[in-house]
């Protein structure tokens, strides 16, 4: 049968039409999942060739996409004497759409390799790729180079592939420095946090001001993950008036992250951190002239006060909301009335004295408000934390 199986693929793998030809290589991945790595070399690596020097460059394509299961299948040694020299030609072929399908199998192929065979075969490769013409090739690079930090270590990381990392942070389309940032993680779990903070941290902060709000919006994604291995000294002074420069941004939903952002913080560094670094700020731009920033200011206590205690926000928190519950824009007023629901409801019984002394009575004003959204808001209000404060 497997004979027969054989037959059928070499025929249809020499067919004219491309077509045909690229899904014949998942046929090869089934038919080599079949036979020993020795039955693979004597039965297939004609047909490998074939598939990964094809004139077509769709069939290529498909090759470099499919490359890691073609590995796994074939057996370490054919990976070793011949795949390795094919996976390295697909990432310098001439068609951009090749390239970028091999970027992406870069870290799965390098499982397979020795640690020296990937410094003097794929790390070549990966600067090249990191210098492609094409944007496409280098965001695959991007979002797939940290893979091979843990199979490299922290020296050969440091030495190799941090130069390139820094390269891709300043690369001038948007989504390549947005797949570097997403990954930092794992470059931080090889090369430590001292490395990543002297080398990349100076990227970071400039790429916190990046034109794409998508960037900014990543950075902020990656700043409670920072601050808890940098320390709370050193967060506030190298990020902590960053992180509230994000709640006056002009792209909503920088300044909606920004928030959880703070919360998030809060939870790293606790409620005394919050209490003498970033409530006063946020109370601060209550009396804000522009109505955006009093907006800002109601949205980051709704975010922020559940990671806080009752007794905080009772003498810190609350009054500075209550003043807003009044505010001439009716788009603060009810915003303020989904705030109170919030903090009203954050604690359970144990935040009961907070909700009626200060809570209830001003969402009770609300549900006499000019506005219907506001009254609306305020009615629901109550509501919920009558029910939250019975527990």
């Amino acid at each position: 049968m497997l004979v027969d199986g054989l037959a059928i693929y070499r025929k249809l793998q020499g067919d004219d039409q491309d077509s045909v030809r690229l899904l014949t290589v998942e046929d090869l991945i089934a038919i080599a999942q079949r036979l020993t790595p020795t039955e693979c070399h004597e039965q297939l690596l004609k047909q490998i060739r074939q598939t990964v020097g094809d004139k077509s460059w769709r069939v290529r394509y498909m090759a470099a996409n499919h490359f890691n299961e073609l590995a796994e299948a074939v057996g370490v040694e054919l990976v070793r004497e011949e795949l390795i020299g094919h996976f390295v030609q697909l990432l310098k072929d001439n068609e951009a759409e090749v390239r970028t399908a091999g970027a992406g199998q870069i870290p799965g192929f390098s499982k397979l390799l020795d640690k020296e065979v990937i410094l003097a075969r794929i790390v070549p490769c990966v600067r090249d790729l990191s210098q492609d013409s094409s944007q496409h090739v280098r965001s695959a690079l991007a979002n797939h180079i940290s893979g091979l930090a843990p199979l490299l270590g922290r020296e050969v990381t440091t030495e190799h592939l941090l130069p390139l990392f820094l390269q891709l942070l300043k690369d001038e389309f948007p989504e390549v420095r947005l797949h570097i940032i997403s990954k930092l993680e794992t470059v931080n779990s090889v090369i430590g946090i001292d490395m990543l903070s002297d080398s990349l941290l100076p990227a970071i902060i400039e790429l916190a001001e990046d034109k794409s709000w998508r960037v900014r919006q990543a950075i902020i994604e990656y700043i409670p993950l920072l601050a808890t291995q940098l320390g709370k000294s050193f967060f506030d002074e190298q990020l902590g008036n960053l992180c509230m420069s994000w709640l006056g941004d002009p792209v909503y939903s920088i300044r909606e992250s920004a928030t959880v952002n703070l919360k998030k913080l809060t939870e790293v560094f606790g409620v005394e951190w919050a209490q003498s670094t970033i409530v006063p700020k946020i109370i601060g731009m209550a009396q804000h002239p522009n109505y955006l920033y009093r907006l800002t200011t109601v949205q980051a206590i709704a975010t922020i006060a559940p990671a806080l205690n009752p007794e905080l926000v009772q003498s810190d928190v609350i009054e500075p909301l209550l003043q807003l519950a009044v505010d001439p824009i009716p788009n603060i007023r009810f915003n303020v009335g989904k705030a109170l629901e919030s903090v009203g409801s954050a604690f359970g019984p144990r935040g009961r004295d907070l909700a009626q002394q200060r809570i209830v009575p001003m969402l009770e004003q609300q549900k006499a408000d000019s506005d219907a959204d506001v009254r609306f808001h305020a009615t629901r209000a109550l509501q919920h934390i009558s029910v939250a404060i019975q527990g």
